[in-house]
């Protein structure tokens, strides 16, 4: 079973890496799984243009380090910082440049069919602002994965990620309940990619959802 984290945050240490790797606690707990986490920030990416979807495009050794851990992937994480309703601009970079081989066919093809992912955020707002605004603002990476065929199997919003009012800093690592609870979801994250390794199925609530995105795609790869 091979799962990747990706972790976006920048500061050292960050909110996002301090669960990311709870949530790879939890995801040990499971029988043998090989776990590898990359730091996007620490990646040396160009910024994508269409030159990058060329075939004869010289690679930098750091795509072909992400291309090589996607190979044959089980299942995926993305923890990153809300910043400014949306996510670091590397990450965004990353996601396109994934679009070289997360698609097929002339790139109009998902290449990620099923592989289950989970995301974990970041942010200074207060839970409800996640439901009223920033679940909506940060909706393009979900969309983006399942765009590449991948099944979005769930989402941890971590609030108030400040010291104080207007001041940022490592605050996660004091929070026990929180703790725990993104260690249980790691924890399922991997029973439920354990499952899907084996039998490419996903559970009937996650395999209906992806159907609806694939009924999407299709449509919109006929629109555009």
């Amino acid at each position: 079973m091979k799962i990747l984290v990706l972790v976006a945050g920048t500061n050292d240490p960050s909110n996002a890496d301090v669960l990311a790797d709870t949530f790879i606690e939890g995801i040990r707990q499971n029988p043998a799984p090989e776990v590898t986490k990359l730091l996007v920030k620490d990646l040396g990416l160009e910024h994508f243009s269409l030159k990058h979807y060329a075939p004869d495009v010289p690679e930098e050794e750091d795509f072909r380090r992400l291309r090589e851990a996607f190979r044959n992937l089980n299942g995926l994480v993305i923890a990153s910082p809300v910043w400014n309703f949306s996510v670091p601009a590397h990450l965004k970079n990353l996601i396109d440049r994934i679009g070289a081989f997360g698609l097929k066919e002339k790139h109009t093809r998902a290449a990620l069919t099923g592989l289950p992912f989970f995301l974990i955020f970041t942010g200074g707002a207060p839970a409800a602002a996640w439901t009223a605004l920033l679940k909506k603002t940060t909706s393009s990476i979900a969309e983006a994965f399942k765009y590449f065929g991948a099944a979005h199997c769930g989402t941890h919003f971590e609030p108030k990620c400040t010291k104080g009012r207007g001041v940022f800093g490592l605050v996660v690592h004091e929070r026990p309940e929180s703790l725990n609870r993104v260690r249980l979801e790691g924890k399922k994250f991997a029973e439920l990619v354990s499952v899907y390794a084996q039998t490419g199925k996903l559970p009937l609530r996650r395999s209906l959802a992806q159907h609806t995105s694939r009924i999407m795609r299709y449509f919109a790869e006929r629109l555009f």
